[in-house]
């Protein structure tokens, strides 16, 4: 069975790497608003970025590859995610507080 290109579907991503100080966050909320997807990106810890995001599965496939490439200052070691079930309660893209 194929998957529905336009299926709404929800990300859950942690990057770690050369990910803070490089202008990571602003860069994937950027990106995030660019491609039309909602959700939210913050710090945790010294060396990982958390977001999630839900649009299309082309949209989030999108956003997947342009976090996992990241702003030119920063290097991604890392790539962890997770598909959870959407919530239709995230209203835009914004940077969260830092953990």
């Amino acid at each position: 069975m194929e998957s529905n290109p336009n299926e709404q579907i929800r990300a859950h991503i942690w990057v770690k790497g050369r990910v803070q100080n490089v202008g990571f966050r602003a860069y994937v909320e950027y990106k995030a608003l660019h491609i039309g997807v909602l959700g939210w990106v913050r710090n945790i810890g010294q060396d990982t970025v958390e977001t999630v995001a839900e649009g299309t599965r082309i949209q989030i496939d999108e956003f997947i590859e342009m976090v996992k490439q990241g702003p030119g200052a920063s290097h991604v070691d890392e790539t962890r995610i997770e598909y959870e079930p959407t919530t239709g309660q995230l209203e835009a893209f914004v940077v969260k507080r830092s953990l």
